[in-house]
């Protein structure tokens, strides 16, 4: 607006100087160029200034612009790495939940695969107290020597229900031994004296099929063929007799065998020639 100005009143005084008399004409010209002079050069020294001011605007403007330009590539720059980040973050994430899933049904497994084992563990102490306290309730037999000789004495005492027991418990705690057989003879004696042919007949053949080389084999066999001849059955007692007196041909038993035979009007078999001495 100034420049502007300036320039009117350059264009008044030049009139002016063109409307003056002829005498006046000097001394007025030199003023009105000395002031046109003096205008024009400020005009120029304000237009330097506004260039220069201008240029400087232009500069920072410029400057701001690149600053913005840059400020707006780090941000996105910026941006794309957080983007990624949290891309990368997510898978992480999920990898992770994958990871820790697995492992709660892992652990889900061991629990029930310890309950499991710790029921069977708790089973096997149940049944091992049970067994303990089975074995604690059923007293211990006495050594069996002690055992068979008490079961002797109280026979020959006529304690025969005792006596039997004992036997019995004999038998069972020690069936292994030499002795046993001796056992289950006096059971199957008392059985046969009491008139229980069946059962004393059992237990005779008890004596002869777990210790057929025993020392009570030939009483066994013997008192068998009496039993089964008791229960009327005279061809099993006949055979078990005449068996008697094939393997036994020397001994006590075999004698009594050929006279009950004898009795019952059965020629016995004969013997083998030469036989084992017993």
């Amino acid at each position: 607006m100034k420049i502007q100005r300036l320039f009117v009143l350059s264009l008044v005084a030049a009139l002016l100087f063109l409307n003056l008399p002829a005498f006046g004409v000097s001394k007025e010209i030199v003023q009105l160029q000395t002031q046109v002079q003096a205008l024009q050069d400020q005009v120029a020294r304000m237009q330097q200034s506004f260039d220069q001011g201008m240029g400087v605007m232009k500069n920072l403007i410029e400057q701001n612009t690149d600053t913005m330009n840059k400020l707006a590539g780090t941000m996105t720059q910026l941006q794309q790495v957080l983007q990624k980040q949290n891309a990368d973050a997510g898978t992480r994430n999920d990898q992770l939940a994958g990871q820790i899933q697995t492992l709660n049904d892992s652990l889900d497994e061991l629990k029930a695969r310890l309950a499991r084992v710790t029921k069977q563990l708790e089973d096997m102490q149940a049944s091992q107290q049970n067994l303990q306290a089975q074995q604690q309730q059923q007293p211990q037999a006495p050594p069996p020597d002690v055992l068979y000789n008490n079961a002797v004495r109280d026979y020959n005492a006529g304690n025969m229900d005792l006596a039997k027991q004992e036997f019995n418990e004999y038998v069972k705690a020690y069936p292994n031994t030499d002795l046993a057989g001796n056992a289950l003879f006096y059971v199957a004696e008392m059985e046969y004296r009491a008139g229980n042919y069946q059962a004393a007949a059992q237990d005779y053949d008890k004596v002869l099929q777990q210790f057929p080389s025993g020392n009570k084999a030939a009483s066994a066999q013997l008192k068998k063929g009496y039993s089964l001849i008791e229960l009327g059955d005279k061809q099993g007692g006949v055979r078990e007799l005449s068996q008697l007196i094939q393997r036994f041909p020397r001994s006590p038993e075999a004698t009594q065998a050929r006279e009950r035979l004898r009795r019952l009007g059965v020629a016995p078999s004969r013997t083998r020639r030469n036989p084992p001495a017993e």
